[in-house]
């Protein structure tokens, strides 16, 4: 019975590879002065873009890593790739921000953090009986 549980971790290599993954050889391509369709056609579509501060596109991605299916995610390598133009939508710098210049992105989320303390059932009914 357990080896028959176990059998659908074979062949589950662990690796989950999210976002833009980027060809380093297309990214070679991308210099000061190419304008921005061309940079869509060697990167393609970016994963965010920025008008705050000026024009940037962003590629997001994410490499996350478990040893065994039911076992928990970790963040082993993030990048963003960030291509910022002028006003003439022309590139003026490429930089690749990792790990080590922020904090991970979380993909996979569906909630939305708020400010306040985070309150269990039993609290709350706890909460509501005066004595």
């Amino acid at each position: 019975m357990l080896a028959l549980s176990l059998s659908g971790c074979l062949g589950y290599d662990g690796v989950i590879n999210r976002g833009a993954i980027i060809d380093q050889r297309k990214l070679a391509q991308v210099k000061p002065g190419m304008m921005a369709p061309q940079v869509m056609q060697a990167l393609g579509t970016p994963s965010t873009t920025s008008t705050v501060g000026g024009d940037a596109w962003y590629y997001v991605s994410q490499r996350v890593e478990r040893s065994l299916a039911f076992m928990p995610q970790e963040i082993t390598d993030q990048h963003v790739l960030a291509v910022y133009f002028d006003k003439g939508k022309k590139v003026t710098r490429v930089a690749d921000y990792g790990m080590e210049d922020g904090k991970p992105i979380d993909f996979l989320t569906r909630t939305t953090p708020n400010a306040g303390p985070e309150y269990h059932l039993l609290q709350s009914m706890l909460s509501k009986i005066s004595l």
